[in-house]
Order: C-alpha cells, then sequence, then structure tokens
C-alpha cells in the first residue's frame, strides 16, 4: 500500500528525476558525451550514440529544453505573425511551415493579429520576445510592408510571406503576376475576346498583383479591358459578382481572384441558366482539393503552399544558424495551371 502523502513511491518520497549523470553511467560514457548526444551534436559515432539513446529510453531520460536553450541561447521555436487566418492561403502556409519546421526539430508559436497596425505588430513582436522564440515568420497577407505603414523591428530573424518588402526583407511568395498571367492567357487562347476579373480585397496585396496582371495581359493583348468586381474572397462575394456578370452577353469569361470566389460565380451562372463552360468559361486561383469536384471542376492556378512554408523555414534556419539578418530579396515560388472543365472555347 502506498503511503499518505507519497507521489506513488513507498514511503512517501517523490521519485528522484533522472539526472544527465544518470545516463552516463548506465551508458558507460562521459556526461559531456550524453549533452552532445542530446543537443544533437554531429560529432559523436553513431555506435555510441544509440548507446546513449537507448540508456535514455531505459532511464526515461528527458532533456530539459529550457536549460538547454538558456544555457545555449536557442529556443528551437519559430514564431509566426499573420493577419488572418480564415484565407485559404494563409492557413495552408501556416500548415505547410509547422510541417517543415517539426521536421527540423522546431516548434510553432502562433500570434494571430486582429487590425494589422504599427503598434500591434510591434506589440506582437514583443510578445514573440517574451515567449523566447528564435525567428519570426510574417505572414503580411495585407500589404501594409509595401507602403512603409508597419516597419518591422531591427536586428530580428525574419522572413516575410505574401508582400512586395523584397527591398527591406527576405520574402517568400508565389509568383501571383505569373499565374494571373496564365489563368488570362488561357481565357484568350481558347479565343475569348476579353477575360472579365472578380479580385480580391482592395488591401491585399495577392488581390493587387493578380488584377495588375489580369490588365496588363489585356492591353498587352490589345483586348479590352472590362471593369473589375470586387469580391473579398468569399464564395458569397463570387456570387454576388457572378449575379452581374450573367447579365452581359459579351461576358464569355471570367477570372476569378481564388477559388472559393470562382465556386460562387459557378452558382450564380447556373442560376442565371448560363452553363459553364459552354456560356462561360471560368478560371480559378488557389487550386484548392475541392476544385476537381466542382461541377464541373475548376480549371484554376495550383500554388504550391507546401513549398512557400518549406522556403519560409529553410531562410530563417539559414538566419538562425548564421548569426544574422536575412538579405532583402524576394524568393518566387513557380505557379502552374490546372485546366479542367470549366473552360472551352467561345460560342461561334
Amino acid at each position: 500500500m502506498v503511503e499518505r502523502g507519497g507521489s506513488g513511491v513507498p514511503g512517501g518520497r517523490r521519485k528522484q528525476r533522472v539526472s544527465m549523470a544518470d545516463v552516463a553511467k548506465l551508458a558507460g560514457v562521459s556526461s559531456q558525451t550524453v549533452s552532445r548526444v542530446s543537443n544533437g551534436h554531429p560529432g559523436v559515432i553513431s555506435s555510441t550514440r544509440e548507446q546513449v539513446l537507448a540508456a535514455m529510453r531505459e532511464l526515461g531520460y528527458r532533456p530539459n529544453s529550457a536549460a538547454r536553450a538558456l544555457r545555449y541561447g536557442q529556443f528551437n521555436t519559430i514564431g509566426v505573425i499573420l493577419f488572418s487566418l480564415s484565407s485559404t492561403g494563409n492557413s495552408r502556409t501556416v500548415e505547410a511551415i509547422a510541417t517543415h519546421a517539426a521536421a527540423e526539430g522546431y516548434a510553432i508559436t502562433l500570434i494571430p493579429i486582429d487590425v494589422p497596425t504599427q503598434d500591434n505588430v510591434l506589440g506582437a513582436f514583443t510578445r514573440m520576445g517574451e515567449l523566447a522564440v528564435d525567428a519570426v515568420i510574417v505572414i503580411m497577407e495585407i500589404h501594409l510592408l509595401d507602403t512603409g505603414t508597419v516597419q518591422l523591428p531591427p536586428g530580428v530573424h525574419v522572413v516575410v510571406v505574401d508582400s512586395d518588402a523584397g527591398d527591406r526583407h527576405s520574402v517568400v511568395d508565389t509568383d501571383q503576376a505569373d499565374g494571373a498571367r496564365q489563368a488570362v492567357q488561357h481565357l484568350l487562347d481558347l479565343g475569348h475576346r476579353t477575360v472579365w476579373h472578380v479580385t480580391g480585397p482592395q488591401a491585399s496585396f495577392a488581390g493587387q498583383r493578380r488584377a495588375q496582371a489580369w490588365r496588363a495581359v489585356l492591353r498587352e493583348a490589345g483586348r479590352p479591358v472590362p471593369p473589375a468586381l470586387y469580391g473579398d474572397w468569399s464564395a458569397e462575394s463570387g456570387y454576388a459578382a457572378g449575379l452581374v456578370l450573367a447579365e452581359p452577353p459579351d461576358c464569355t469569361a471570367v477570372f476569378a481572384a481564388n477559388d472559393q470566389m470562382a465556386l460562387g460565380l459557378l452558382r450564380a451562372f447556373h442560376e442565371r441558366g448560363l452553363s459553364v463552360p459552354y456560356d462561360v468559361s471560368v478560371v480559378g486561383f488557389d487550386d484548392i482539393p475541392d476544385a476537381a469536384y466542382f461541377v464541373p471542376p475548376l480549371t484554376t492556378v495550383h500554388q504550391d503552399f507546401a513549398e512557400v512554408g518549406h522556403r519560409c523555414v529553410q531562410k530563417v534556419l539559414q538566419q538562425i544558424r548564421a548569426g544574422e539578418g536575412g538579405r532583402p530579396g524576394t524568393d518566387l515560388v513557380p505557379t502552374r495551371l490546372v485546366v479542367r472543365g470549366s473552360t472551352a472555347a467561345p460560342r461561334v
């Protein structure tokens, strides 16, 4: 029977924590060798490493990560600051960052910001400092870095996603402009006279880049540029735009700035008796997993969110290991057009 006041150990004495010296004794090595194995030091031969790891497992030894962090000045944690988790791009990028960080032995700490102001961004960085992170990835879905409204603190390991701030920071982004060009050119190549556009929010960097590329392709081809309809990334806003676009008889092709708005377009055209793609062709952007199961399956621009997350993690780790800030510049991840059943040549 266990005595009162105990913790499952006869006599009521608390079980002593297994120490590094205990592991060293069982493995027949020095405490320094155990420390090197615990910290992932490469200079330990494989047989010795396995011997130490086996002793750790047998004794139930768990390295004190907090103490190790204080000693070596590294916390194996990457902070992520972002302004929205609701968008497909942001949520999938965060997922990819978490996956690739874990593969490198790092955890992530997530801090969302409701209103992207200078004070809120600086407050988020202060909070990150309190939580002891080694570097920060900022997902700037709203383009405040472009205008200089928000300045990131100097001397911090930072990588920025989805922003035109490559002159000041290390930036990773999808090639938004080229993806939009592929979408619009595909519709022109099918024989459509022009292409209408449902944009993302006016404050969105990605939305702006896609809209600029849409206009540029039409102008380069000498085609008329219809008025853009503004959406907010939601299927509801795409549906509202679709009800408007169902009226002009010369609207035979539409490029939606994301797949959710394209889904809204499909419903609106269906309700107005228009056949997709025979009356009007629709192209989206993102290539969400559901896009292939829309009715009809959606032609869209594929974004490689996994690669964006991978490059973000690699860049911050390079900064951490080099002990210096990232070099300014933008690393663009290519896009590709995925052609499915929502696009066709216009009716003659």
